[in-house]
């Protein structure tokens, strides 16, 4: 009898396990006929996120040379590297062009593709273009995977989900907000994903409030703006006249830092050198378990303070006081963060040269402005001096902390659901958008098409509108009919839209506090809540407390979630293996 595998999502992740599955099985299954059930509403490859159906303006948030869908010798795991173009390579583009989602879409297309077409014969694999609505079966025995539309369920030894970003119910804050706006005639757009978001309710001129300063409001802008027939000359916008008047803030304030535009050269910083892969089974042996601030962070901040100085010594020495061996072996020994700092003090003589994480997270803690013009003048010199020190290699110790960052986040995967806080703290610093869209920004701000509010941004809803404030500007508030929750909806599995990962939750799997799905850290199989693995079911993605930056990466960066696919695609060809001996004997 044929074996079943079905992989509940095509975007980029189940691509990604595919070709991991086409890499081992030669060594790994030699059993009977093997069919894998591909079930997802969108194109296989590119999925939801990258379909070519979307606008054209919206762009990646990364270099085409930094974007690679196939594994390298830095990835550790255990199955066989197969190596592949990126997609500047593939598309044969500069690999410094932000591409298009639209030819991303391409090339994830040609990556399924060739992962499937790299199975041996005796695996076929299926596409379902529909939903799959809820997994029932045994633990011990064939499950079945109930889709929409179909009468009768697959059946599957194995499951895994590969969903991707979903949508979610909003929470109680969204649906109070929705449920005023409704009142009194006003327009509220809970977080989703821009390029779904009907954005026709925002008219022209009328002010309208953004609570988010990430990608997704750089989605937002681009719409808003080049969407509705505005453009660029230069550095001057000139308005179509049918866009609003965005009013932006969020916790933080100000927007995330540009991604780097200069090459590394010269000597890497030996990583992970403070938190490798002893350190994080030391704290998953911990009987008592860890804490992130107080066990997990300290490690973190070392690390990268460890890439940051190693590459101001290496390349610009005259910028420090003492010899590397010497502050490598005095930084080594240090005990805490206040040793450190007398440390750097004594041997790195400019203070702009020295690592401050607190002042890069949250630039605008204790800042005031006397009124909102100031702010808007200040705002803007921040913006631009950060474009200019993301594009000069003399500050090139930020691309070692990017590396160092890429580094941590490898490690932490391994110790499962780390918070909220660190992911934001990533994407704020390592996962910012490109300079030419932050350079759009500056002349929206300019053209008074774009306004900022400020840190630690609150919306009220009051006396029929909704009203925006910040300490930032003590005194001055935003009066807007609309507001837009500019963040992608959070990955949680009790508020997940999606019906399967609502029946799972209903079935009694494990949850962290933040709501995402509990996985064995080794396979990626799912946990009930006695923490025990399924057998025959198991789960990838950001609604997994083993979510990682993304399902592609950087070449030769680890790629945490390679690694994690590779694991996946092992077990289950394992697993799928011993099922036909078994079924033999």
């Amino acid at each position: 009898m044929r074996h079943s595998l079905v992989i509940v999502g095509a975007g980029p992740r189940g691509t990604g396990l595919i070709e991991r599955i086409a890499a081992n099985a030669p060594e790994l299954y030699g059993g009977p006929g093997l069919d894998i059930h591909l079930v997802d509403p969108h194109p296989p490859g590119a999925g939801r996120v990258w379909r070519a159906a979307q606008s054209p303006l919206l762009w990646m948030n990364s270099h085409a040379e930094d974007v690679t869908m196939f594994t390298d010798d830095t990835v550790d795991m255990a199955g066989p590297v197969r190596e592949g173009p990126t997609l500047h390579e593939w598309a044969g583009i500069d690999g410094r062009t932000f591409a298009d989602r639209q030819l991303q879409g391409g090339y994830l297309r040609w990556v399924h593709e060739r992962a499937v077409a790299a199975l041996p014969p005796s695996v076929t694999v299926h596409h379902h273009p529909c939903r799959a609505l809820r997994v029932g079966g045994p633990r011990a025995g064939r499950q079945q995977v109930w889709l929409e539309d179909h009468p009768r369920p697959l059946p599957a030894d194995l499951v895994v989900l590969a969903l991707g970003h979903l949508d979610a119910e909003p929470d109680h804050e969204q649906r109070a907000l929705t449920a005023y706006a409704d009142e009194h005639g006003l327009v509220h757009l809970p977080p989703d994903f821009t390029a779904d978001s009907d954005l026709s309710a925002l008219r022209p001129g009328e002010p309208v409030l953004v609570r988010g300063f990430g990608l997704a409001f750089v989605d937002l802008m681009v719409l808003l703006t080049e969407g509705r027939g505005g453009r660029y000359e230069g550095d001057t916008y000139v308005p179509s006249g049918r866009e609003p008047v965005l009013h932006v803030g969020s916790r933080r304030g100000v927007p995330y830092h540009a991604k780097i535009g200069y090459d590394w050269s010269g000597e890497r910083p030996p990583l992970p050198r403070f938190l490798g892969s002893a350190e994080t089974a030391e704290l998953l042996a911990r009987p008592q378990g860890f804490d992130f601030p107080r066990d997990v962070w300290p490690l973190v901040e070392k690390e990268l303070g460890f890439a940051h100085y190693h590459r101001l010594f290496a390349a610009h020495p005259e910028r420090t006081a003492i010899a590397w061996t010497d502050f490598e072996e005095k930084y080594a020994a240090a005990g805490d963060a206040a040793e450190r700092e007398t440390l750097v003090a004594s041997a790195v003589p400019d203070p702009g040269d020295r690592l401050d994480l607190a002042a890069l997270d949250r630039p605008l803690d204790g800042v005031r402005y006397g009124s909102s013009e100031e702010f808007q003048e200040g705002l803007r010199a921040y913006v631009e001096a950060d474009l200019s020190r993301r594009h000069d290699s003399r500050h090139s110790p930020d691309l070692a902390v990017f590396l160092g960052l890429l580094s941590v986040y490898g490690q932490l995967v391994r110790l499962g659901d780390t918070g909220s806080w660190w992911h934001g703290f990533f994407s704020h610093l390592a996962s910012g958008p490109p300079g030419p869209r932050l350079r759009q920004l500056l002349a929206l701000s300019r053209a008074g098409v774009l306004n900022f509010v400020g840190a630690d941004m609150a919306v009220r809803a009051e006396d029929g509108v909704f009203r925006a404030s910040s300490p930032t500007v003590p005194g001055c508030t935003v009066e807007a009919r609309a507001l837009v929750e500019a963040r992608l909806p959070g990955p949680t599995v009790r508020r997940a839209r999606d019906p399967l990962l609502r029946a799972l939750h209903q079935e009694g799997v494990a949850e962290t506090p933040d709501g995402l799905l509990r996985v064995d850290r080794v396979d990626g199989r799912i946990l009930d809540r006695n923490g025990e693995p399924h057998p025959r079911r198991f789960a990838l993605g950001p609604h997994t407390d083993g979510r990682t930056p993304g399902a592609f990466t950087r070449p030769r960066t680890g790629g945490p979630a390679f690694r994690q696919n590779d694991a996946t695609a092992r077990a289950a060809l394992v697993f799928l293996r011993d099922l036909g001996c078994s079924a033999v004997g």
